[in-house]
């Protein structure tokens, strides 16, 4: 690895530190670099959306010495326009930083090319393209966001050696089949850290109760969702009682639902706080659901089931990931099948 590679690789681990945290905006990180010697002057990170960004962090963290030699490597192009930030590109001109290494142009139609032609006209030497497909990895949601209009999808189930998902089950009050192991739930929380919303249909909610939330792994609970064309959702169960008390730091459940549902039903969970999606046509209209909640700043979906919505997702093609999970044990009877793998 060279040495330019091990600056933008720190970069690309700042920005991996808030993982979970940035959407709408991506993960961004930045290294401010003194090319005489090569000792980093101030390296930052983007927290969250509304706050500074990495390289006016950066920035920051080099006040007071000298920047005229240095070099700023930095994951994404500097923004050029102001948001609820001010532009990125102003500040690296006016610290007088003579080089700028880019991982990745921001395909962000906002920015899109605009930022790097700042910096040229402004005689900034750019370079871009360094350690370009780790930076695309990093940021997968937010480039599948704006050049697809969708969240990032990635599917979820666990199966048994014999490739089933649940025993039957016809009431709630019976268990379901467990099949992950303790350490594969650590990681199945630590993948819901990593996304903004997590899905599961109606029946399932009925069934299993489920919480959706992140306890196992640090960082943030996804925005709960749920599938749900009748509407009929227990006024009991856990997520509906969660969005009643919904604050600032906990939103309240979506649920999607046909709107030839019940009204009641619909008034009912208005009354919860619960935030509607309703659709009209007799079919699910998926692709755009996905643009809406895409729309909302949800720009990753991790669907946990169960198999009809699974199947829904796969059918129409609307995934980029699958994290499937094989268990040692057999059911050894009749019970609810995985997925069929595309």
């Amino acid at each position: 690895m060279s040495t330019k590679q091990q600056f933008m690789r720190r970069a690309l681990d700042l920005a991996r530190l808030a993982e979970g945290c940035t959407a709408p905006n991506p993960m961004v990180g930045a290294v401010v670099v003194d090319e005489r010697d090569g000792r980093i002057l101030g390296e930052g990170y983007h927290h969250r959306a509304g706050e500074p960004h990495a390289e006016i962090l950066a920035i920051r963290a080099a006040s007071g010495k000298d920047l005229t030699h240095s070099t700023l490597y930095v994951t994404l192009e500097p923004c050029s326009h102001y948001g609820k930030t001010p532009p990125c590109a102003d500040l690296i001109i006016e610290q007088g930083i003579p080089r700028v290494i880019i991982a990745m142009q921001d395909p962000f139609p906002k920015v899109s090319g605009r930022g790097i032609e700042k910096l040229r006209r402004a005689g900034i030497e750019v370079e871009i393209g360094l350690m370009q497909k780790e930076a695309e990895s990093l940021n997968r949601a937010f480039l599948t966001a704006v050049c697809k209009q969708r969240p990032y999808i990635t599917l979820k189930w666990a199966e048994t050696a014999d490739g089933y998902i649940d025993r039957l089950r016809y009431q709630p009050d019976e268990p379901a089949l467990q099949i992950s192991s303790p350490w594969r739930q650590r990681m199945v929380h630590k993948l819901r850290s990593q996304h903004d919303a997590i899905l599961v249909g109606g029946n399932t909610l009925r069934m299993d109760n489920p919480k959706l939330n992140n306890r196992l792994w640090w960082g943030p609970s996804p925005q709960a969702i749920v599938l749900s064309r009748s509407a009929r959702i227990p006024i009991d169960c856990f997520l509906r009682e969660q969005s009643r008390l919904a604050t600032s730091s906990h939103k309240p459940l979506i649920a999607i639902c046909s709107a030839q549902a019940d009204q009641q039903d619909l008034l009912s969970l208005e009354k919860d706080r619960v935030d509607l999606i309703l659709y009209g046509d007799s079919n699910l209209p998926l692709a755009d659901i996905l643009r809406q909640l895409c729309e909302r700043g949800i720009h990753s979906l991790l669907v946990e089931g169960g198999r009809q919505v699974l199947d829904l997702f796969i059918k129409e093609r609307l995934f980029d990931r699958i994290e499937r999970e094989k268990g040692r044990e057999y059911l050894g009877q009749e019970g609810i099948k995985a997925p069929n793998l595309p």
